[in-house]
């Protein structure tokens, strides 16, 4: 199944928040930057940075923007049944 743009996305900044190009507590590029940088739609980084909400990776804070959080969850492995 193809991936969606949205989850391209996440993914792409779940790696940057692992491998600690933004580290905890630092903040993620604004809405339009990220739009810009990957060439899609606002509503697109929006959908990708929900997601990251969801999973515990990230926290948005109104009119200050979003930020990785102080303890990451821990990522899944190849292995990992979802039981």
């Amino acid at each position: 199944m193809a991936e969606y743009e949205w989850q391209r996305i996440a993914r792409s900044i779940e790696e940057e928040i692992r491998t600690g190009r933004i580290p905890a507590g630092g903040a993620l590029p604004g809405i339009v930057r990220l739009a810009e940088t990957y060439g899609v739609a606002d509503r697109t980084v929006r959908r990708a940075l929900q997601d990251l909400r969801e999973r515990g990776l990230i926290e948005t804070l109104p009119h200050k923007g979003s930020f990785v959080v102080d303890v990451l969850p821990t990522a899944p492995t190849a292995n990992d049944d979802g039981a």
